[in-house]
Parts: structure tokens; C-alpha cells; sequence
């Protein structure tokens, strides 16, 4: 049989009756590959595996044991045989075009009347795929088309009506490859995106044309699209049957407003799907080498955003602070730390842009870390980093001795700055 002479299509066997001819393994997954389309099915065969027994047992199936007769055919809308015997799956083959019933003859795949493809699912998308009869080739090629789906790297985008909904995703620090497969796969899919400042904001250019990104970033102290109107915007366009994705730096739930925004859509009814990302606070400071935990070193951490927050978390070496977006106010944050008890010389590592090509570290001590970063100029988007955790980066010399070199972060080819100045 040529694959020219194959006419692709799908059966929809729901609650129609089909006959499985045999009782071993390849019948037992044909069986429940049938079971999942909704047939009823009925299988013939003298002895058959504990798979298929159980399914009878359970009343999903109905097992005959005994051997094939030519009227089992009668009424049935579909036949696969699978005996491993030749000249039985022929009779049923023969049987059944006699009927003009489909059936796949597993023995003999050249004279079968039907194919059974390599079949995945990936959301409501249906992979069938055909190779000449080869079933490994097929399964190799339905498993990296999924494979490409599930990644985004192919549009699952409907291009129909359908019911509005809202994604928020996290977009991790910026890198595209830092974007969970799930994700980018809601990406792909989308109608409307509506877009922070940070990001994978490379991702935007894979789009396809007709799809709308509206930009709500903001950067602090200036929010050209207050937090009300990104909830608006997003109700707005889900009630109108658009699928919207808010792409988000970091994780939406880490001061991200992610919460406010899910609790808005579900209050509009609209459904709503949060999609975790890579968060910027622990990320960033691997990027420079940077863990916020370490045996010997520390064993938790904080995230705060603002000095405000600074006299609530513990004042030692040992704890790890975390400031996200503190730059404009570091002077006052490394203030509040060292009036509550932080010594002058804890480590301090401030990492800009993570993950891009410009990324920048500047380390220092807490009674260094502000003229340092005036000096450098230092500026957001950028993650602080406080405690003795800061020590680990390969960017710290020991002793935190005076230098100012060039180096190469270890994460990936890019040249960073590093300025490290003694109390």
C-alpha cells in the first residue's frame, strides 16, 4: 500500500460497538486506545493478558473467551485484529471487507484497510501520525511534533471562537530560554498579550502578526498604566473571547500584583490559569554566582522591595536579604540595616540587567555598597543581594580586597564588571 493511496481522517467510535480479535499486549492497548474514544468494545480471544481481564472485570470491556468466529463481525462498526497469528488475523481481515467494515490487520499492514497512527495529545490537539507502516518512525515523529507543541516552538493557537480566558505567566528574569514550557506554550496560543517592561520581551517578535500586545510596563515611581486599568484591560478583552496572556518578569505572585489581578478576573468570572515563573529574586543572584541559601553560610532569606520592610527581617550576616527594584533607595535600605544591627562590613552584591548580555555586578559592604553603586552608576532593573551568601560569587576576591577588574560571568559568554572597594 503506497501513502498516496491513505485518505487521513478521524473516527469518532463513540458508543459504537467494536471488535479487538486477540488477547495479548498490542490487543490490550488497541483496546484501551478504543476505550478512551468511547467505543464499546468487545474482545474475542481464548486467553487474554491481566490488563484486559481487569478491564472486563470492570465492565468497561467485554471479553469472549474463545476463538474468533466470521459472525463476530455482524454489526460492529470497526475491527483491529491483533492474534499474532497470521492466517486468523487474515479471516478476520477478509471477514470484515466481506461486511465493509474498517479493520487494521496487525499482521499484515500492506493489505490492511485501515492504519492505526502514532497518537498524542497535547491540549485539545490531536497528533495522528502515518509513516509507510513503520511504527517506530511514526512514533518518533507524532513524539518531537508534541514535543514542539508542548514548547511553543508550533502555534496551538485557535483560530475559531472560543471562550475567553486570562493566563498569567511568568516570564522569568528576561532570558527567553528562563520561560517555563508551559508558558511559552500559553504564548503561543494567545490573542491578546498584554506586556510588562521586564521579561523575555524577545519573545514579542515570534508572535504572529494578528496578534495584539498591549504594553502596560512599569518602572518605579512611574506607572503610565495604573494596576486598575491592567485589570480592566484584561476582564475587557477575556469577556470579549480573546485568549490573553500577561507576560510577566519573575513570578506573577512575587510582588508581581499577580494576586490582584487573578482575584479580579475570577470576581468578572473569567477564567483564570497561573503559569509560575523563574522569580528574579533567587535567579538574578545565581546569575552572578550568587545562592541565597548555603550550608556554613545561610540557611534562609528574605524579598523585600523597600527599606520600609528592612526593620521586620533579621539583621545578620547569616540571613540573606534580597531587594528587588532598591536601587533608588539602597543609601536608606543599607541605613536601616546597619541601625539594626548589621555590621558595616556584611557583603553586598548588586546584579543589573541578569541573564542579558549587559549584565553587571558590583560588589561591596553594607557601609560601601551606596557610593559604590553612585559611583558605578548602577540602575534598575537591578537585585540586591545582602549577606554573607554574597562571598560564594566567583566575582568576590577574598578578603574582599581592594580591585577592579573584568571577568566573565560563568553562566553564560558575558563580559561583567565587577568593582569590589574595603570599608
Amino acid at each position: 500500500m503506497a501513502i498516496q493511496d491513505i485518505y487521513p481522517t478521524a473516527l469518532r467510535l463513540l458508543g459504537r460497538p467494536v471488535l479487538v480479535v486477540g488477547g495479548g499486549r498490542v490487543a490490550a492497548r488497541r483496546a484501551k486506545g478504543l476505550l478512551d474514544a468511547g467505543a464499546r468494545v468487545t474482545v474475542v480471544a481464548p486467553e487474554a493478558t491481566a490488563a484486559l481481564r481487569e478491564l472486563a472485570d470492570a465492565g468497561l470491556l467485554t471479553w469472549e473467551p474463545r476463538t474468533y468466529r466470521s459472525d463476530d463481525v455482524d454489526g460492529v462498526w470497526f475491527v483491529q485484529t491483533a492474534t499474532g497469528d497470521p492466517a486468523v488475523d487474515t479471516l478476520v481481515a477478509a471477514d470484515a471487507e466481506a461486511q465493509r467494515v474498517w479493520c487494521v490487520n496487525a499482521s499484515d499492514h500492506e493489505s490492511s484497510a485501515a492504519w492505526t497512527p502514532a497518537v498524542a495529545e497535547v491540549d485539545d490537539v490531536k497528533i495522528a501520525v502515518n509513516a509507510g507502516g513503520d511504527p517506530r518512525r511514526a512514533m518518533a515523529l507524532r513524539d518531537a511534533v508534541a514535543t514542539a507543541l508542548e514548547s511553543g516552538d508550533l502555534p496551538l493557537r485557535r483560530r475559531r471562537a472560543h471562550r475567553g480566558s486570562v493566563a498569567l505567566v511568568g516570564g522569568g528574569p528576561g532570558d527567553t530560554g528562563l520561560i517555563t514550557v508551559r508558558g511559552r506554550r500559553l504564548l503561543g496560543q494567545a490573542d491578546v498579550v498584554v506586556a510588562d517592561r521586564l521579561g523575555p520581551r524577545e519573545l514579542l517578535n515570534e508572535l504572529a502578526p494578528d496578534v495584539r500586545v498591549i504594553e502596560v510596563g512599569k518602572t518605579p515611581g512611574h506607572h503610565p498604566v495604573p494596576q486598575a486599568e491592567i485589570n480592566r484591560i484584561l476582564v475587557d478583552e477575556a469577556l470579549q473571547g480573546h485568549r490573553v496572556v500577561r507576560l510577566k518578569g519573575g513570578d506573577p505572585y512575587v510582588l508581581g500584583r499577580g494576586g490582584e489581578e487573578a482575584e479580579f478576573c475570577r470576581q468578572h468570572g473569567v477564567e483564570v490559569e497561573v503559569v509560575s515563573g523563574v522569580t528574579s529574586a533567587i535567579s538574578v543572584p545565581a546569575a552572578a554566582g550568587i545562592p541565597v541559601t548555603h550550608r556554613g553560610l545561610a540557611k534562609g532569606f528574605s524579598v523585600v522591595t523597600g527599606h520600609e520592610e528592612l526593620s521586620e527581617v533579621p539583621a545578620r550576616p547569616d540571613h540573606t536579604v534580597v531587594l528587588l527594584m532598591g536601587v533608588g533607595q539602597l543609601r536608606e535600605s543599607a541605613a536601616a540595616l546597619g541601625a539594626a544591627g548589621l555590621p558595616g562590613d556584611t557583603p553586598v552584591g548588586i546584579v543589573e540587567n541578569g541573564y542579558l548580555p549587559d549584565q553587571r555586578v558590583t560588589i561591596g559592604t553594607l557601609g560601601t555598597i551606596a557610593d559604590q553603586a553612585e559611583a558605578a552608576g548602577v540602575a534598575n532593573p537591578a537585585v540586591i543581594v545582602i549577606g554573607d551568601v554574597v562571598r560564594v560569587s566567583p566575582f568576590a576576591p577574598s578578603h574582599f580586597k581592594t580591585a577592579d577588574y573584568s571577568t566573565t560571568s560563568p553562566n553564560k559568554p558575558r563580559t561583567s564588571t565587577t568593582r569590589v572597594l574595603t570599608p
